[in-house]
């Protein structure tokens, strides 16, 4: 199913890195996980990643920032937003920053499965 695809996962939860990487790897997905974006960025700079899953508020650089370089740099990876702050305003920001969609913490892993498949496979 995910056929090699490279999926990266930042948040300074490590909870959820963990469960990004339970739930995608028995589907054929290669995932590394990210405490914080510094070392995050560096390892893309090394690596061409399908998709990145990152937490919108971190203490170092947040989201919005990764985002931003992300597109920048690698306009063809796919970025999915995550954050336990959402509203109106951020999912809003996410967008016009190009992300490729954007989920509200607790996360249904179902959707966030049922999303990276569609960005993927298109």
């Amino acid at each position: 199913m995910g056929s090699g695809y490279r999926i990266m996962a930042i948040d300074d939860e490590n909870i959820v890195g963990k469960m990004i990487k339970a739930n995608f790897e028995p589907d054929g997905y290669i995932v590394e996980v990210f405490l914080n974006a510094k070392p995050a960025l560096e390892r893309l700079n090394e690596e061409k990643f399908d998709l990145v899953i990152t937490d919108l508020k971190m203490k170092d650089i947040d989201g919005m920032e990764v985002l931003q370089t992300i597109k920048k740099e690698s306009p063809e990876t796919k970025v999915i937003m995550v954050t336990a702050f959402a509203s109106m305003d951020t999912s809003i920001k996410a967008f016009r920053g190009k992300a490729d969609d954007f989920f509200a913490k607790p996360i249904k892993i179902a959707d966030l499965k049922a999303c990276v498949k569609k960005l993927l496979d298109k």
